[in-house]
C-alpha cells in the first residue's frame, strides 16, 4: 500500500506545479498585455511628436490637401502624422474631436490631441510639458504653450487617439 500513495503524491504534486506555473503565467499575461499596449502608444506618440518637429516652419493653408506637405492647416497636419503610425483620423478638427476617447486637461499624455474654440476648429498635439505642436496663420507649424496665454484661454477639450 505504502507504494501506491508515492505515484499519486507525484501526481498530485505534478498537477499543483502545473496549476501554479500556468495559472501565474495567466494573471501575469494581461498586465504584460498592457504594458505592451502603453509602450506602443508611447513609441507612436514619439514618432509622431518626432515627425511633426520635421515640419516646424512649414507654411499653413485652410483646407491644405491630405498627404501635401509643402502646407498644412491644423486638421491636415493631425491626420497626416497619425496617419504615418497607422492611426486614421477624420479630415475636420471637428470630426476629429469626436474620435477616441475623451481625456481630461490635466491627464494629458504627449500623443493626445488638444481642441480649441466653441464650436471646435482647431486641433493640435499635445507633445508633453505644457506644449502643444500645431499649425496655423502666419508662423505655420510651431510649438506653443498650453499653459497660460491666449491658447489655454481657448482650450476646449482633449481626446487620447493612441
Amino acid at each position: 500500500m505504502m507504494n501506491n500513495k508515492k505515484p499519486f503524491k507525484i501526481i498530485a504534486a505534478s498537477a499543483i506545479a502545473f496549476t501554479v506555473l500556468f495559472g501565474g503565467a495567466a494573471a501575469i499575461a494581461p498586465a504584460q498585455q498592457a504594458s505592451a499596449a502603453t509602450v506602443s502608444a508611447s513609441s507612436k506618440a514619439s514618432g509622431i511628436i518626432a515627425t511633426g518637429k520635421k515640419y516646424l516652419g512649414v507654411k499653413y493653408k485652410f483646407g491644405a490637401k491630405t498627404g501635401v506637405t509643402s502646407s498644412f492647416d491644423c486638421s491636415s497636419f493631425t491626420q497626416y502624422l497619425y496617419g504615418k503610425y497607422g492611426v486614421k483620423l477624420p479630415r475636420t478638427s471637428q470630426a476629429q474631436s469626436k474620435s477616441g476617447k475623451y481625456v481630461s486637461r490635466n491627464n494629458l499624455k504627449p500623443g493626445d490631441l488638444v481642441f480649441f474654440y466653441s464650436p471646435i476648429h482647431h486641433v493640435a498635439i499635445y507633445i508633453g510639458n505644457g506644449k502643444i505642436m500645431h499649425t496655423y496663420g502666419k508662423p505655420g507649424v510651431v510649438i506653443s504653450s498650453l499653459k497660460s496665454g491666449w491658447w489655454s484661454d481657448h482650450y476646449k477639450t482633449a481626446r487620447r487617439v493612441l
